[in-house]
């Protein structure tokens, strides 16, 4: 399917979904068809995870919230440009740390730093600033109920604990690592827990989401059955400019 913007409205397209559910891929992918900016705000709590481990902040399971919140002002997160590997990837005060960031070290302590209502305003305000012009696509936890509640298209990913840990699985085997499964599948249902409960901003379904369970779909249909989402709320869009 042919979901090439044109000359249309330009819209914001949030997608949120559990870890390891594919919405970063199929983000990713989908912004590169119709030729919007796409940002991964799950990277840019990692890499304030990646910051406060390496301060120290972030040892032992616990963060010391109140050094974190102050080290914020000193923490610029951003991307680059897509690279030979198609990626942008993410700069932590201009470093490239986007292979630090998708370590387990980091996966084990996000959540947490995540849930600190004043990493959450610090980073949201960035999102917010990142999407003032429309024409992007931005995954995470809590785009369409907190960051771009206004957002034309919202979607939300989901697949299996047992499904997403496998694919995490399979990615840090392709990376060279040695990750152990049932240590990969505790930590995506911690991390679901933490990312549901948590007062500030939990992860949960906008009402006016799209759902997306992906467990046996490819990307390619995934992608297609997003386009096919995208023409909608093009349509939608258009009806109301006029």
């Amino acid at each position: 399917m042919d979901c090439n913007q044109n000359n249309g409205p330009k819209l914001i397209v949030a997608i949120d979904g559990y870890s390891s559910s594919g919405k970063s891929t199929m983000a990713r992918s989908f912004a590169r068809r119709v030729g919007y900016k796409y940002v991964d705000t799950g990277a840019m709590y990692r890499a304030v995870t990646l910051y406060a481990l390496r301060h120290d902040l972030g040892a032992g399971g616990k963060v010391d919230t109140d050094r974190l919140v102050d080290a914020l002002p000193q923490i610029h997160v951003s991307f680059a440009p897509a690279g030979a590997d198609g990626v942008s990837h993410c700069l932590l005060n201009g470093e490239d740390v986007e292979r630090q960031i998708r370590e387990l070290p980091v996966s084990e302590h996000v959540s947490p730093v995540a849930a600190i209502p004043q990493v959450r305003h610090f980073l949201v305000a960035e999102q917010q600033a990142m999407g003032r012009e429309k024409g992007i696509v931005m995954d995470g936890r809590d785009i369409g109920t907190t960051v771009f509640p206004q957002a034309e298209l919202k979607v939300f990913v989901n697949a299996s604990p047992e499904v997403r840990a496998m694919r995490r699985y399979k990615e840090m085997i392709a990376k060279g690592e040695h990750p152990d499964y049932a240590e990969v599948v505790r930590n995506i249902r911690e991390r679901d827990h933490i990312d549901s409960t948590r007062k500030e901003s939990p992860l949960r379904q906008a009402p006016d989401a799209i759902r997306l369970d992906n467990d046996h779909m490819t990307l390619e249909q995934q992608e297609e059955w997003l386009c096919q989402r995208f023409g909608e709320a093009l349509a939608r869009a258009g009806e109301k400019k006029y």
